[in-house]
Formats: C-alpha cells, structure tokens, sequence
C-alpha cells in the first residue's frame, strides 16, 4: 500500500477544522482522511504552522516551497512523489493512491455536483 503524505498550509489545529470559520472542504478532507485510515492507508499529515521542521527536512517539500511558495500548499506526496498541489484530495483519489476500494463512498454531506436529476 502507498504511503500517502500531506503537507497543509498553516491552520490553527492540526486538521483545520477549527475555529468559528471552519472551511467545508477540510471538514470532508478530515472525513476522507480519517476513512482512509479506518481502511488501513498509510497517511500521514504535516501543519506548516505546527510542524515547519517536516517542510525543511523533507528535499521535495522544501524544493517545491522555494519554487512555488506556501500559498500553493497543500502539498500532497504518493510515496515521496508529487501527486498534487494546491488543492485537497476527493475521496476517489486517495483511494486510488493507496489502493483502497470503495471509493464511491461520500463522506457525510458531500453533496454531488451533478444537481441530482441524473445528469452525470
């Protein structure tokens, strides 16, 4: 199974679901993550604000913030590979990553884009 790392910009807490404006997409990131991990994924996640050594000691995450800046976090490595940049993960994509099925199972809340008429 792949190792999944994510390196997030600097949040509050360690999972950025905190606070009295709490970004909707971390909650089902959070939620995502936590499936993944109930599933067996190797993940771990690293907190610019919390954690700044794991963005310096790591050659890749450290080269890609002196290219790109930290206002392209997150960062997300596959087995110490770029996988994606600047956004967070679906559910679907961590699946794929780590080998996991069930991939169609939404978190809580997550509505599809599609409006619900069957359209997609």
């Amino acid at each position: 199974m792949s190792t999944l790392q994510i390196y997030d910009p600097a949040l509050c807490c360690s999972t950025g679901v905190c606070g009295v404006d709490i970004d909707e997409a971390l909650v089902y990131f959070a939620a995502d993550l936590e499936w993944a991990k109930q599933h067996g994924a190797a993940v771990e996640r690293y907190n610019l604000a919390q954690q700044p050594l794991a963005f310096a000691q790591n050659p890749v995450v450290k080269g890609f913030l002196e290219r790109s800046g930290q206002d392209a976090l997150p960062l997300v490595l596959v087995n110490g590979e770029v996988a994606l940049a600047g956004r967070y993960p679906t559910r679907s994509e961590i699946a794929r990553w780590t080998r996991l099925d069930g991939a169609g199972d939404a978190p809580a809340g997550a509505q599809s884009s599609c409006g619900g008429g069957g359209c997609c």
